[in-house]
């Protein structure tokens, strides 16, 4: 029995529990190819012009899956993993959408109703629906969701390390991890940003890997604690409706509170509903703060000449406003 995971979305998250979990029910993991402009292509054919790159880049990783010819594709209903919070609905519908586009393919879906009130989401009802179409019993599902949530933590552990989600899944961890407690002696910049748009190399161009070349110590939300994220929300009369939108801000102000951390970078997904609401918050708040800030909006369109002369002249603002600001200091 081979699962197929498509390498998008909240794949740069969860794919250590989902791997994990699969295996130990005796499936094999298939995973789609890394993004390209091709795949990219095939997923703009399928889906509505209107909604968010993310979704199109989705859509194209489902195709390859479908071409690998896999028996079964993974695509569940994520819709909470805290109380009084859900996700972006885009992942709430994500599984109709994928039937819909996908109709001859669709009895291959599996679509677990994802809901619980953590973040390591390894509950059995999460997967009950799974365990039942793949007629796995049910010690064997709990048992595999044991395992699966122990890998999880070893692999958010990590995260917190200092290590980029992409260092973590290739298993390469000779590159130095990032500094999570920043010093004034370097350039520190916060990047802001779903897992999906900062990770996938192809959508944000390797851009924590450019500013890891040019000497920059990136900090990004899934590397600080949860606690961290939780306190710098508490001043707000009312948090975001959606769970990852929370974290983002939460990193935010985080960076925003810290005086180490020399700017701030946004990457966003043009069209992203959610993000229209933190971009906003934050360019707001850096003001008041005195700190430099940078939306970087990606579509299908973005080119990566235009990514790094943005950040390159970022980069250099810093360094000089660093001197200057120590200057004044020595006088």
């Amino acid at each position: 029995m081979r699962i197929g995971i498509p390498k998008a979305l909240v794949y740069y998250y969860y794919f250590p529990l989902w791997k994990t979990l699969f295996e130990e029910i005796g499936a094999e993991v298939v995973v789609s190819d890394d993004t390209s402009k091709s795949m990219i292509d095939e997923g703009i054919k399928v889906t509505v012009q209107e909604i968010c790159v993310p979704i199109k880049v989705f859509n194209g990783h489902v195709m390859d899956l479908i071409n690998k010819g896999v028996d079964y594709i993974f695509i569940p209903r994520l819709v909470s993993i805290k109380k009084y919070e859900t996700f972006c609905p885009k992942f709430l519908g994500l599984p109709d959408m994928a039937k819909n586009i996908f109709k001859e393919q669709s009895d291959k879906i599996l679509s677990p109703i994802v809901s619980c009130n953590a973040d390591k989401i390894t509950n059995y009802s999460s997967y009950k629906e799974v365990a039942e179409k793949l007629d796995i019993p049910k010690w064997k599902m709990k048992s595999a969701l044991r395992t699966a949530g122990r890998k999880w933590s070893e692999f958010r552990k990590l995260s917190m390390k200092g290590y980029s989600i992409n260092d973590i899944l290739s298993g390469k961890l000779q590159s130095k991890p990032s500094d999570v407690n920043p010093s004034k002696e370097m350039i520190n910049i916060g990047l802001m940003g779903y897992v999906y748009n900062v990770y996938d190399n192809f959508i944000s161009m390797d851009i924590v890997e450019k500013f890891r070349s040019m000497g920059v110590n990136i900090i990004t939300f899934d590397m600080l604690p949860e606690k961290h994220l939780l306190q710098e929300l508490k001043h707000l009369k009312k948090h975001l409706f959606w769970t990852f939108s929370n974290k983002i801000l939460g990193a935010g102000f985080y960076f925003l509170n810290n005086q180490n951390i020399d700017g701030i970078i946004h990457i966003t997904a043009f069209g992203c509903g959610p993000d229209s609401y933190i971009g906003k918050m934050m360019e707001l708040e850096s003001d008041k703060k005195h700190k430099p800030f940078l939306t970087i909006r990606v579509d299908e369109h973005t080119g990566e000449s235009h990514l790094v002369t943005r950040i390159e002249a970022f980069t250099d603002m810093l360094k000089r406003r660093k001197i200057a600001s120590e200057g004044r200091m020595s006088v």
